[in-house]
C-alpha cells in the first residue's frame, strides 16, 4: 500500500537557516532517501517550494479565481513529501517515525488507488 508522509515545518526557520544547518538537513533527507531505496519502499518526493511562491485557484459563481498565496494560512506549512510503499500503516509510521527526527512535523496518509480502467 502506498502513504504519503507529508513534511510540515516553520518556514520562516528554514528561510532564516544558516548554510550548515541547511546541509546537515539535506544530508538527514539524503540518509532518509537511501533507507527507503534499501527496502525498496521508495516511490516519489519531492521539496517543495515557499509557500509564498504558491498560486491558489478556487471556483467563484462557476469560474475560475487565482490568488496569490497558500490556501490556508497556519503556523507549519507544507515543505515537501515522500510517497512510500509500506506493507501496512505501522511500517509507513515506522519511516514517518526516522524522518521525525529531521523535520517538524510528519502527517501520514493512505494513498487511494483506484483499479486500472
Amino acid at each position: 500500500m502506498k502513504y504519503a508522509l507529508l513534511m510540515y515545518s516553520v518556514e520562516k526557520s528554514w528561510a532564516e537557516a544558516d548554510e550548515a544547518t541547511r546541509e546537515q538537513v539535506y544530508a538527514a533527507h539524503g540518509r532518509f532517501s537511501e533507507l527507503l531505496r534499501e527496502r525498496d519502499a521508495e516511490r516519489g518526493g519531492e521539496e517543495l517550494a515557499l509557500s509564498n511562491t504558491a498560486t491558489t485557484v478556487r471556483v467563484r459563481d462557476g469560474e475560475p479565481l487565482l490568488t496569490d498565496g497558500p490556501y490556508a494560512e497556519t503556523a507549519e506549512q507544507l515543505g515537501g513529501f515522500y510517497l512510500v510503499e509500506a506493507r501496512d500503516l505501522d511500517e509507513a509510521l515506522e519511516f514517518a517515525r526516522q524522518l521525525a527526527t529531521v523535520e517538524d512535523i510528519i502527517e501520514v496518509r493512505p494513498v487511494v488507488e483506484h483499479p486500472a480502467a
